[in-house]
Formats: C-alpha cells, sequence, structure tokens
C-alpha cells in the first residue's frame, strides 16, 4: 500500500511504537492477514533492545563473569584479580543487541508483510495520522509509544551533565566512581554491574528500603548482595540540591522511574483521553475513542517487556476479532536480575493480609536447605510463597541464584488456580533449585494436613 507521498494510506491497523507491544502486535494483526502500518520514529526494537533488557543483562552477564573471576579462589581456583577491558565489554553487548535486532529490524517485518514507516507519527484527527508527510488512514489504531526516564526535580540537576539508562550505553569509558539515584531494579542492576567492573558505585534512595514493590526481605537480600560487592548504600538520603552528589563520585546516573511518552502524538485532536500518567484505557485497552487501543507502558502501570507485549497481543484480539479479552491484569510477574536475583509474582504478605486477614498464610523455604544450593556454594535467599488455607497460591516471592526462573513455577500456580499439593506431588528432577519449590510445597501442605482435628483424625486413621 505503498503510493505518492501526497496520497493516503490505508490499512486494517496503524501501530504507533515499535517497542515490545508494538511489534507483538504488528506480527500478530499480520499473521490474521490485516494490512498494518507499523510507524516508529526511533528505533525499532524501543527500550528493551537498545537500552533496556537486552544491554543492562549482557552488561550483568559480564560482570558476574568478572565477580567469578574474583572470587574463583573460594572453589580452588587462583585466577587472580581481574583487569576490565570497558570498551571491549561496551561491543560485546552492542553485537547482542544487534543479533536480537536483526529478528525485528525493519526490512525483516517488512518480509512478513508489515509496512514498516520510519518516521514520527501525530494524529490529525479521530481517523487519520500523519507521517512522513504521508497520511495514514486505518480502521484502528493502536497507540505503543512507551516511557522514557523521569527525571526529578533537584534544584541544578539540570545544569549538570548526568546519565540514564538511555544514555548510559554510549559510555566507551566506566566512571571511577558512579552514584546512582533510585533503589529501583534500574538502580540496583547498574550499580551492581558498575561495582563488579570496577566503577566505586555509591546507590542512593530516598526511602529505607530497596525495590519498594518487592517483599521487604527480598529488598533486604539485595541490599546485602550490593554491599557485600562494595556498592556505598545511602538509603534514607534525599537529595535536596544537585551540589550534594559531587561529594559521593564524579559521574551520575538517575534511575528513578519511567514516564509515558505522550507528547507530539496529535491525542486530544484523535478524542483520546490521557493524563501525565498515562492514557486512559478500559481492561480490553480501548480508549476513549472506539476504534483507537493502547498498549504498553504508555497506558501506565506496570512496565515490564512481557508486559507489553502481552497487551499488544490482546489490543489486537480485541481490536480485530470478535469477543474480547482483558489485557489488564491484577498480577505480573517480575525480576530484578541482581545477584541474588529477586522475582515476584501475586501478592506480598502485607497486601494479602490486608484482604484476606488470617487466612492468608505464609510458607518459607531457605535456600539453605536446597542441594542444588549447596553444591554450587551460593544459598544465600528464600522462597516465600502466601497461600490460603486450603493451599491455593496467592503470591509468592523468590530470592537467590536464578530466581527468575524458579518463579514461573509460581506464576503458573497463581494464573491457574493450582494448590500446594498439586505442586507437592509433582516430581522434579534432582538436583535442581526447582527442588526447593517442591519442598516449600510439600512441607506447607503436610503441615497443613497433620495440624488441629484433621491431623488426628489422620493419626487414629493410620493406625
Amino acid at each position: 500500500p505503498i503510493g505518492h507521498p501526497a496520497m493516503a494510506l490505508r490499512y486494517d491497523l496503524a501501530i504507533i511504537g515499535a517497542g515490545s507491544a508494538g511489534l507483538t502486535a504488528a506480527r500478530f494483526a499480520a499473521r490474521l492477514g490485516k494490512r498494518v502500518a507499523l510507524i516508529e520514529a526511533n528505533r525499532v526494537g524501543g527500550d528493551c533492545t537498545w537500552t533496556g533488557c537486552i544491554p543492562s543483562k549482557a552488561l550483568l552477564h559480564a560482570a558476574k563473569v568478572a565477580h567469578g573471576v574474583r572470587t574463583a579462589r573460594e572453589y580452588g581456583i587462583d585466577a587472580g584479580e581481574p583487569v576490565t577491558d570497558f570498551p571491549a565489554v561496551m561491543s560485546r553487548i552492542r553485537s547482542v543487541i544487534h543479533r536480537i535486532y536483526s529478528e525485528e529490524s525493519p526490512d525483516r517485518l517488512r518480509s512478513e508483510g508489515i509496512d514498516v514507516i520510519e518516521a514520527r507519527g501525530e494524529f490529525r484527527d479521530g481517523q487519520t495520522l500523519t507521517a512522513d508527510g504521508r497520511e495514514i488512514r486505518a480502521k484502528r489504531f493502536l497507540i505503543c509509544t512507551g516511557a522514557a526516564p523521569f527525571i526529578p526535580p533537584i534544584p541544578g540537576l539540570a545544569d549538570t551533565p548526568y546519565l540514564t539508562y538511555e544514555s548510559f550505553w554510549a559510555l566507551e569509558t566506566l566512571p571511577s566512581s558512579l552514584v546512582i539515584i533510585g533503589g529501583g531494579p534500574i538502580g540496583c542492576e547498574l550499580a551492581q554491574a558498575c561495582q563488579r567492573l570496577g566503577s566505586r558505585v555509591t546507590l542512593v534512595e530516598a526511602l529505607d528500603r530497596l525495590l519498594p514493590n518487592d517483599e521487604p526481605e527480598a529488598g533486604d537480600a539485595v541490599g546485602e548482595g550490593l554491599a557485600a560487592d562494595g556498592v556505598e548504600l545511602r538509603l534514607g538520603t534525599r537529595i535536596e540540591s544537585a551540589d550534594e552528589i559531587a561529594k559521593w563520585g564524579d559521574s551520575v546516573l538517575v534511575a528513578v522511574g519511567r514516564r509515558p511518552v505522550l507528547t507530539g502524538l496529535g491525542l486530544d485532536a484523535a478524542g483520546v483521553a490521557h493524563t501525565p500518567a498515562g492514557i486512559n484505557v478500559d481492561d480490553y485497552l480501548r480508549t476513549t475513542a472506539r476504534h483507537i487501543y493502547a498498549a504498553g507502558d504508555c497506558i501506565g502501570g506496570y512496565q515490564f517487556t512481557h508486559y507489553a507485549g502481552f497487551q499488544g497481543a490482546m489490543a489486537v484480539r480485541n481490536a480485530l476479532l470478535p469477543g474480547k479479552s482483558r489485557g489488564r491484569r491484577e498480577f505480573v510477574p517480575w525480576a530484578t536480575f541482581t545477584d541474588p536475583e529477586a522475582a515476584h509474582i501475586g501478592y506480598t504478605e502485607q497486601q494479602a493480609s490486608l484482604r484476606y486477614g488470617d487466612r492468608a498464610r505464609v510458607a518459607n523455604w531457605p535456600m539453605e536447605q536446597v542441594d542444588r544450593a549447596a553444591t554450587d556454594g551460593d544459598t544465600r535467599g528464600f522462597i516465600k510463597v502466601i497461600h490460603r488455607p486450603n493451599g491455593s497460591v496467592l503470591g509468592a516471592t523468590a530470592v537467590g541464584s536464578r530466581a527468575s526462573e524458579l518463579i514461573q513455577e509460581w506464576v503458573i500456580a497463581v494464573e491457574t488456580g493450582m494448590k500446594l499439593r498439586d505442586l507437592a506431588g509433582i516430581m522434579h528432577g534432582y538436583p535442581s533449585l526447582a527442588t526447593g519449590n517442591q519442598q516449600l510445597a510439600w512441607e506447607a501442605f503436610v503441615n497443613g494436613l497433620t495440624a488441629g482435628f484433621k491431623g488426628r483424625l489422620l493419626q487414629w486413621l493410620s493406625r
């Protein structure tokens, strides 16, 4: 459907934004046989590919390799102090980025029948977009413009050179000393990575704990891991001016959250209601303009690549197929990929207590009692599960090595209504870290089975 610039291009679906939500949506719609336009003003792939998930996890892996060399003597291997070639580290990260990007490049997408328009899109009215001097009309529209770093109003910060998770990846020299403002996942991950690679890191957080959305003990465990690596933690510290930062380090990275990207889209012209917190959508991702949907970080709420991709698919399903499915979820899994990792799904203990009172039960299993953790020499962390008296799983937290993998069983349990007895009865391969999940489930199930009147009855029956 490409013609003269002055001609209007017509599609079944036009998508603004080619991050996780937009890419998933475009490919799904194309598989349904629809004519799809994917409009992106910057780089196809969005934050995840270029400045978020992919580069940060590649950096964390390099840092873990350095840490493994540094601590190899604990395992009977003397490797000496590692020497970081930071340009080489960044070069490898960029090669990983481009490997991922090759699967979602404009040329690859065009080969799949998607019309990729590399330009800024803006609504002229509810039926028309303009991009690169062309008019784009569609039966349905989907907004997936993502989010960008939020810069706090610290006096003097605007006049001070600072990094964000976006600009960090242009560095060729690791800062000798780095102040990171923000103790959420981004701040914690970059703090540990830079410290392990040779920087002297100070992490400043206004709250008195790290990872405020996680269980308090998860934040404590991550903080202990950072401190053990040498990161200086300044919790409960508010920065009153940029002048304070200089006493802690030479460079500063701001990681205090993200805000939806909404400016310059012409949302008012399209009749799409919005606030600084995001585009207003219902549970099925429809905006106040019935033929326009929105998905991913631009609608606010949880900001995760997997959630954005899920919502992109649900928006297409609701816009183009009969019936409808919920695109907003009460619970979304997440993980912070520090060492130890911290992962979560569902209710925290406090949230469950507020809703269910004494019907919310807590089961814990220390990683010290997981044999695979012992063989690996890393018994930090725990598995914590919140459940109802009947064993229905309300939420779970895993902290430790590969906690982001351990949590997946609990995600399935929360999503499908599995009970602890179900998980306890599923054979797990030994020795694996996931054996800890079965051990917790079995212990909690047996405790419930043998307590009180039920337990006395079972003992009588067994005699």
